[in-house]
């Protein structure tokens, strides 16, 4: 266990419990033996950097509870360290699983490392922002080397998983040229690496070089978010070509993840009908071998700005219960401005919602225990109880005492001809 490349996925191949395991094991509903095999497998990844000391590791994949991940960071518009840090900190109390760090200006190693001293839980970044951000060069100037020096700066610093957009090759883009869309490139990564791509006429270097890639990841035990560049940005646009195109590469990329004990997820689509969305699911899950799938939103609808926290959940609860693993929230801001603390809150609990929701359908064993919970209080009118089980007590509370009944067993909404309290006096006695 102590050499420099020993990782989860190596450890479980070797029949070996680590750490990390038992902490996943505390969480979930599955045993040591499924857990070890499924890790094996590449059906569960464990994202668990050995730099990142505070890590309490969540499993995400297979039999396991949906999990959710948080974006912040800072930006050249919006460039507040200190308000980026006590979200980090919001988003841990309102029990996100895990935070990724999208900074695109000023410090951002300043404030990632400060974010992993902080963080107990998996942290994620996206390297190729920070390339443009740490050389301050022309995006067609920054070399191979830079791309890969900033990923190994990123494993140093203790991230636990990193959005790479390898599956953006040239024979990709070629698709994407001859199936024009209507909204093009939407992955703010996806289109740093089509324009260096572009002006050096060259291979997509992650692409290229995938091996150098798996040997930094490898040495730190990075998992792989396999990131889909070329995820629709509109409902037009869902399950073409060029979204298909590389998921294809990255099923192939993922295997050769996993012949080096590399962990690996893939990131999804993006915007998509409803009725696309259990399809989507399955694709991933067949072309992509069980990998785990980690999805961003999807958006069921383009037309609802300030509400796309909404316009996610809907399509985070049915892609969950049909495949997906990890949910990215999406905030009311969405599409409209980076979001503020309060934005932050509505997203993580839409997302938590449609996670628990999922939990449910995929009969997660233990799921519907806290909605059981939650009736029985309701069946007493235990308000207290109720408040304390609620998924926001906060809102929950706020909206009940905003609004005091006469009879302080019921609400104002029903009153005197509450159900709940008539049927169970009958029923009841």
């Amino acid at each position: 266990m102590s050499t420099p490349f020993f990782t989860q996925m190596a450890a479980a191949r070797s029949g070996i419990v680590t750490e990390h395991m038992r902490q996943v094991l505390r969480d979930e509903k599955i045993t040591e033996e499924a857990l070890v095999a499924a890790v094996a497998e590449g059906r569960i990844v464990i994202p668990a950097n050995r730099e990142h000391k505070n890590l309490v590791a969540k499993g995400i994949g297979a039999g396991l509870s949906t999990k959710i991940n948080v974006n912040l960071g800072v930006s050249e518009d919006c460039c507040h360290v200190e308000k980026e840090v006590e979200k980090v900190r919001r988003a841990v109390a309102l029990k996100a699983d895990a935070i990724m760090d999208l900074s695109t200006f000023g410090d951002t190693g300043a404030f990632r490392r400060k974010t992993v001293a902080i963080c107990p839980v998996m942290i994620g970044t996206v390297p190729v922002y920070d390339a443009v951000a740490r050389y301050g060069k022309e995006v067609g100037k920054i070399t191979v080397d830079d791309f890969f020096e900033v990923v190994r700066l990123h494993a140093e610093d203790g991230v636990d998983f990193m959005t790479i957009h390898a599956g953006l090759t040239r024979e990709a883009v070629t698709r994407l040229r001859k199936n024009p869309r209507l909204t093009h490139v939407v992955s703010r990564g996806g289109s740093l690496l089509l324009d260096w791509m572009e002006q050096n006429r060259a291979e997509n270097p992650f692409y290229e070089h995938f091996d150098r890639l798996l040997e930094i990841c490898r040495g730190y035990d990075v998992t792989l978010s396999l990131g889909d560049g070329l995820r629709p940005g509109s409902l037009c646009d869902a399950t073409d070509a060029a979204q298909i195109q590389e998921l294809i590469v990255l099923g192939e990329l993922t295997k050769a993840a996993w012949q080096h004990d590399v962990q690996v997820m893939i990131e999804g689509p993006g915007h998509v009908p409803l009725n696309e969305v259990v399809t989507n699911m399955q694709l991933e899950k067949k072309l992509c071998h069980g990998a785990p799938f980690y999805v961003l939103g999807p958006i069921v609808t383009d037309v609802a700005p300030g509400y796309d926290h909404i316009t996610s959940a809907i399509g985070g609860a049915l892609a969950a219960a049909s495949g997906a693993d990890f949910l990215c929230y999406v905030t009311p801001a969405e599409h409209l401005r980076l979001p503020d603390e309060a934005d932050m809150k509505e997203g993580i609990i839409a997302a938590r919602i449609a996670a628990h929701a999922a939990d449910i359908a995929k009969g997660i064993p233990g799921a519907i225990n806290w909605d059981n919970k939650m009736s029985e209080a309701r069946k007493n009118l235990d308000w207290p109880r109720m408040l304390e089980l609620a998924i926001d007590p906060e809102k929950a509370t706020a909206y009940r005492e905003s609004s005091p009944p006469r009879d302080g067993e019921v609400c104002t909404m029903c009153g005197d001809l509450c159900a709940v309290k008539r049927s169970r006096n009958i029923l009841e006695g």
